[in-house]
């Protein structure tokens, strides 16, 4: 077990603009604030998108996209380091009209309809990704 000590800094509050790419968007505020450890959560709409599945047998995310709109149930994910790079892992579950959900990876191109979110900053602490040899993941 790996675990980490770190204070709350700044706290973003805000929402992006219709049609933004949202994991873009996100990652791009965060490289403009110097935010390199935090969390962030979201809620909102998107036009069009998907989610991602790692499937740990054959070690490789499969993608179920959707070219409609659908909710943002919840969306929380972190904000680390990966390769010397700003990196947002998130997840983030979807609902269609009837009020199925889906679930999984943010992945690029959820394209939002209406956003708002909320990014913490941790202080005092750098969360670099590496190679996992249990999993084969990049975790801190």
């Amino acid at each position: 077990m790996k675990t980490f000590e770190t204070e709350a800094g700044r706290v973003l509050v805000g929402r992006l603009e219709r049609g933004d790419d949202m994991l873009d968007a996100l990652t791009g505020l965060c490289k403009q604030n110097g935010i390199t450890a935090g969390a962030v959560w979201a809620i909102g709409a998107i036009e069009r998108g998907g989610v991602g599945y790692y499937d740990q047998q054959e070690g490789r995310y499969l993608e179920n996209r959707f070219d409609s709109g659908m909710e943002i149930v919840a969306l929380q994910g972190n904000i680390s380091e990966k390769d010397g790079e700003v990196f947002l892992h998130c997840h983030v579950v979807l609902a269609d009209r009837e009020g199925r959900c889906f679930g999984g990876h943010l992945l690029e191109g959820n394209l939002a309809f209406a956003c708002e979110f909320t990014i913490t900053e941790y202080r005092g602490i750098t969360l670099n990704r590496t190679g996992d040899p249990a999993t084969g993941l990049m975790l801190w």
